[in-house]
């Protein structure tokens, strides 16, 4: 991951967070747009860090073979 991105935990909190107001509604069409792109890439970083981690896990298993 680069140094841009957020951490696996931060990302998931914020993104949690972005659902729960999108669930509460009250929100304009505009800022549930905004707030349905910024899950969607919250919910990308999070892939990423986890796919990331399976990469290294298979690999250290792969080493202890």
């Amino acid at each position: 991951m680069s140094d841009e991105s957020p951490s696996y935990e931060m990302a998931r909190e914020e993104l949690i967070e972005v659902v729960r107001t999108l669930e509460a509604g009250g929100t304009s069409l505009e800022e549930s747009l905004a707030l349905w792109e910024r899950g969607e890439k919250l919910a990308k970083i999070c892939q990423a860090w986890l796919d990331g981690a399976r990469e290294r896990l298979d690999a250290a298993v792969a080493d202890e073979d």
